[in-house]
């Protein structure tokens, strides 16, 4: 393949597995069920973008690739488990619960904003439960299938929660 092409057919390529990277955001707002469904076939296409199509130019052109960014790894926020917590003195999960799940929407929200609003809330009641007590629950409560959520939920900044649809 000629230089002028393949620098032609692999922009055009880079700005399609961008697209890609946007799709896969916004797949990850739809229900669980589609969310598997899509994200699936996502991962496929994008693979084959890559791997058969963009691969072998860049592999003729290697200057053509861009450069490879530094990718952070995510920040852990916490390990705490919620075997490990102890509530306040009349505080039940059920009251907790009930609470976690009136400060949530359906729209996605960042676990770090959650946790920040929730203790708001908590302080209104009278009651001191850590950021890191009510990740540990929002865990539980997404293991139970109450909530949904998306990434590890021990790295608030990569993983998001809201009420199930």
């Amino acid at each position: 393949m000629k230089r002028e092409y393949a620098e032609r057919i692999g922009g055009h390529l880079l700005d399609a597995v961008e697209a890609m990277y946007k799709a896969e955001m916004a797949i990850a707002g739809l229900g669980k069920q589609e969310r598997i469904r899509y994200d699936d076939l996502l991962q496929e296409v994008l693979s084959d973008l890559e791997g058969k199509l963009l691969l072998p130019i860049c592999e003729q052109y290697p200057d053509l690739l861009p450069p490879e960014e530094e990718e952070k790894p995510p920040l852990l926020c916490s390990e705490l488990t919620w075997s490990e917590v102890k509530l306040p003195s009349g505080v039940t999960e059920d009251r907790l619960d009930d609470v976690i799940i009136s400060l949530l929407k359906s729209r996605w929200r960042k676990v770090a904003a959650f946790v920040t609003d929730a203790e708001k809330r908590f302080k209104e009641l009278g009651w001191t439960i850590s950021h890191e007590a009510t990740a540990a629950r929002l865990q539980v409560l997404s293991d139970l299938d109450r909530i949904e959520a998306v990434g590890d939920l021990r790295y608030w900044g990569n993983s998001e929660v809201r009420l199930k649809d």
